[in-house]
C-alpha cells in the first residue's frame, strides 16, 4: 500500500524542497496538513493537489511535462 501520510521532512522530499519550504507552503494554506498529538502529517492527496496547482499556475499539464 502506498503511503497515506507524509511528515514534513519526507513532503520536502517527495517535492523536491527544504523542510523550511513545506512549513511556509503548510502556514500559508497552500499545502494543506494535519496536526495531531504534537506531530504534523501531510495526506498524500494534499501533495498531488499542490502539485496539480503548480501545474496549473504554469500552465501545464502533467502529460505535457513528461
Amino acid at each position: 500500500m502506498d503511503k497515506l501520510f507524509y511528515r514534513p521532512k519526507e513532503a520536502a522530499d517527495a517535492l523536491s524542497m527544504s523542510r523550511t519550504a513545506v512549513f511556509r507552503l503548510i502556514k500559508t494554506g497552500e499545502l494543506q496538513s494535519i496536526k495531531r498529538d504534537g506531530y504534523r502529517l501531510v495526506p498524500a492527496w494534499a501533495l498531488l493537489d499542490f502539485a496539480r496547482a503548480l501545474e496549473a499556475e504554469a500552465g501545464l499539464s502533467a502529460r505535457e511535462v513528461a
